[in-house]
């Protein structure tokens, strides 16, 4: 279970922080909104950096999670 929440938070981590890249990306430097993440809230350009740090620290308690040693042990 441990392994399929380290997954899927890596996972999600990854599209979140993307977003977060295009939607700062177009908007400081091309003027145009890019992705979906304009669709959802309308932020100012540096406060998407915000949404890229949110993405990395989804990714990194990912794959902590992930790797994360099994407490469990065999009798």
């Amino acid at each position: 279970m441990r392994t399929t929440i380290g997954y899927t938070l890596e996972s999600i981590g990854y599209v979140v922080g993307a977003q977060g890249l295009v939607s700062f990306a177009s908007q400081t430097f091309f003027g145009t909104e890019w992705g979906w993440l304009h669709k959802i809230v309308d932020l100012a350009s540096t406060a998407y950096l915000g949404i890229v740090a949110l993405g990395l620290a989804l990714v990194v308690t990912g794959v902590k999670t992930r790797k994360a040693p099994d407490r469990r042990r065999a009798a």
